[in-house]
């Protein structure tokens, strides 16, 4: 959650359960940061750093956790090219580097990169593979499902055929408070890759409905805006 989730934060949930947590999104090339200062500029919680200071901030966010827990660290990233990516890769205490294809906010729609990235898969694929490619560790791939005009499925398969470890699904189903488990198993029917299922998680009941619809591993964001949970994670 850009703007909240940092190592502190992160820190917070290490007791209720979870095997990874995700720092981010960070905005980390030159067009996505000066989006994500115009997105401050309207009161919307971002992480305002800059261009040359971006790698050591990772770096020793991803230190705090490591000192702390042995658990795993990945970092949600947006960026309209591969290298300031796979640049964060080399950092050893980061575990898994997370494409951004989910943002929907306009300033970073407009320059091509968040939910923008879906549009077009045969460059979500080319710049999938490249990070794929050339990363240090492994990688993930977060889009928002149920974008008008595209279709799941076919995101799916070109994250899928782009070689990344994990798909990280935001399964919204709009004009509902709950997650759209029939597109959770409609895409886990269809590909191999390790898929996380995000979206509504608010209880174990909601937690079992989204893994019993044939996601791998879930994850929780808004759920946990307050720094804890009201659920064990061990009884999922």
């Amino acid at each position: 959650m850009a703007g909240i989730t940092d190592a502190k934060f992160c820190l917070k949930l290490i007791p209720f359960g979870f095997d990874m947590v995700t720092l981010g999104g960070y905005n980390i090339d030159p067009d996505t940061i000066n989006a994500g200062e115009k997105i401050l500029q309207r009161g919307r919680p971002e992480f305002s750093i800059k261009e040359e200071d971006y790698f050591d901030v990772v770096y020793n966010q991803a230190k705090e956790i490591k000192e702390n827990w042995n658990g795993l660290v990945s970092v949600n990233l947006r960026s309209t090219t591969p290298d300031p990516i796979i640049e964060i890769s080399r950092i050893k205490e980061v575990d898994v580097v997370e494409i951004n294809a989910h943002c929907r906010q306009s300033e970073i729609t407009e320059i091509g990169c968040g939910q923008a990235m879906l549009q077009d898969l045969e460059i979500l694929e080319e710049f999938s593979a490249e990070v794929v490619k050339k990363s240090s560790t492994k990688v993930s791939l977060k889009f928002r499902a149920n974008v008008t005009n595209l279709d799941n499925l076919a995101i799916a398969k070109a994250v899928e055929s782009a070689g990344c470890d994990f798909i990280h699904i935001d399964a919204m189903k709009p004009g509902f408070n709950y997650a759209d488990w029939d597109i959770i198993q409609e895409i886990s029917q269809n590909i191999e890759t390790f898929l996380i299922g995000n979206n509504s998680i608010v209880d174990i009941d909601s937690a079992k409905k989204m893994l019993s619809a044939g996601a791998n591993g879930i994850s929780i964001a808004r759920a946990a805006m307050g720094g804890r949970i009201n659920f064990d994670l061990s009884k999922i």
